[in-house]
């Protein structure tokens, strides 16, 4: 599976950029962007919108990636990590339908 990290790294390498370049663009450090593609830090919402934007792709495809990284992340290291997200799923689909 790719992390929402590696995505941006493939998405930047692909069009031949520098990772300054992207970083301008978003208006952050190339560190940071650098601790972003490594999966080492995590992207703000709006960011992510503006790297779909930069490279001209759907938004949900890109936030979607960032989204299960962040669920990843926060519960990778729980005993019950599947059952919570069987319950979470329950949760989402109740609040959809109500």
């Amino acid at each position: 599976m790719e992390s929402f990290g590696n995505k941006i790294r493939k998405l930047r390498e692909a069009k031949g950029l520098y990772l300054r370049q992207l970083a301008a663009f978003l208006e952050i450090d190339q560190a940071l962007l650098s601790k972003i593609e490594r999966n080492e830090r995590r992207a703000q919402r709006g960011q992510v919108e503006q790297i779909a934007q930069f490279f001209d792709i759907p938004k949900n495809q890109l936030i979607t990636s960032w989204l299960s990284d962040k669920v990843f992340y926060e519960i990778k290291d729980e005993e019950f990590a599947i059952d919570v997200l069987k319950e979470a799923e329950k949760k989402i689909k109740y609040g959809l339908t109500k």
